[in-house]
């Protein structure tokens, strides 16, 4: 009878050692597709061109998962060699926190369960992680810190306009050096408690996303249930991220949140990864009448790479709404927002970003403006809203 005991809590040790080591990467695989495709044809002159960007995405969710960031994987969307690949210079890494079950554009309600909760057990990520969201934010700021230690020739990590000189000096001399930026995707991360906006700033968030695919104490999400506009809280979190030089993102934010913070922010938004509801109108997008407003008052818009956003997976959708976006409100308000590794499925990855500029130049959009919006609208946007 002892034996049999000992051989059936053996299997049990096994099946959550089995679970521990092959499920993260099962779900990883199975969120963040690149679906099958040809080999893109690109020009020689086009792979010229789009050696000679700075590239800059503003949205990859990347440290969500236990994927060796330092190595090529043959799952998920980027890692170092990939981003290097691609010829990305700007890399905005956003930390999610929480992720209701049965996620979905439409109706999300707040209290449905949570399902970075469960990543984070299976993951196996610190104890603290498990009820605290900020803990979760900080925990990815801490990997990412981690990764730039392990690979000092190729990440730096930005922070302050000093930190961005320094990169732009050093990848001069070295052209595959990445410049690695820390967002969030959602405020909820602040725990109901305006003091962790400095704790966060202070473990290295230079953006913070106001909402996610619910309603918080922020105000409402466009996925949530309320559609409400900003509350108190939310005003006064503004302000203190005006304070301190953080970057507001309203990606997620309902129609009323961008009213309001538009209202009530001192400086320019970013929308880090969207479509144009007027190229693309499905519940994601906003309206262009909004849009228009953002970018009134010197905001940016970054394009994805997903179907919701614009209608299509493929370069050739992508550049098309990025073209859409350029005719809407301007060439210097338009840049790239992936949502690489956010669990969405597209038909590239981080290397293989040259078949966007290539589907530009067939659009006939002309160098000048592929180079603003590829990277160069990125880097004047940080270099005037980065903290000194």
């Amino acid at each position: 009878m002892k034996k049999f005991i000992l051989i059936i809590l053996i299997l049990i040790a096994l099946s959550f050692i089995m679970v521990f080591a092959i499920a993260p990467a099962k779900v990883d695989d199975a969120k963040n597709v690149v679906k099958a495709h040809k080999v893109y044809l690109v020009s020689a002159q086009a792979q010229e061109f789009h050696d000679s960007l700075i590239i800059g995405d503003w949205h990859a969710d990347s440290l969500l998962w236990n994927r060796d960031l330092s190595k090529r994987n043959n799952i998920g969307h980027v890692d170092i060699p990939r981003l290097q690949e691609g010829n990305v210079g700007l890399q905005m890494f956003t930390a999610v926190t929480k992720s209701p079950s049965g996620q979905n554009y439409h109706h999300n309600e707040s209290d449905s369960t949570d399902r970075i909760t469960q990543l984070a057990l299976v993951q196996r990520w610190p104890i603290s992680t498990w009820s605290s969201l900020k803990a979760r934010a900080i925990y990815q700021a801490q990997k990412l810190h981690k990764l730039e230690h392990s690979n000092k020739n190729d990440l730096f990590i930005i922070k302050s306009q000093k930190d961005l000189e320094s990169w732009y000096e050093k990848r001069s001399k070295s052209p595959k050096l990445i410049g690695a930026l820390l967002g969030i995707e959602g405020s909820h991360a602040l725990d109901g408690d305006l003091k962790n906006i400095e704790k966060l700033f202070d473990a290295g968030f230079r953006m913070m996303g106001l909402q996610h695919f619910f309603d918080n104490k922020l105000g409402g999400s466009l996925h949530g249930t309320s559609q409400s506009g900003l509350s108190d809280f939310g005003r006064k979190a503004v302000k203190k991220m005006n304070q301190l030089n953080i970057m507001i993102d309203v990606s997620h934010s309902s129609e009323a949140v961008v009213r309001d913070v538009l209202n009530v922010s001192s400086k320019p938004l970013v929308i880090s990864h969207t479509g144009f509801k007027g190229y693309c109108d499905t519940d994601r997008n906003i309206s262009d009448r909004l849009m228009k407003k953002i970018t009134s008052k010197g905001g940016l818009i970054a394009v994805g790479y997903w179907n919701a956003a614009v209608c299509g997976t493929n370069p050739k959708s992508i550049a098309r709404a990025i073209n859409y976006g350029i005719s809407l409100v301007g060439e210097d308000n338009v840049s790239l927002g992936s949502d690489f590794d956010g669990s969405v499925t597209t038909t590239l990855d981080a290397s293989e970003l040259v078949a966007i500029t290539q589907a530009l130049l067939d659009e006939g959009v002309n160098e000048s403006k592929i180079r603003k919006v590829m990277g160069d609208n990125m880097l004047r946007f940080i270099t005037s809203n980065l903290p000194d």
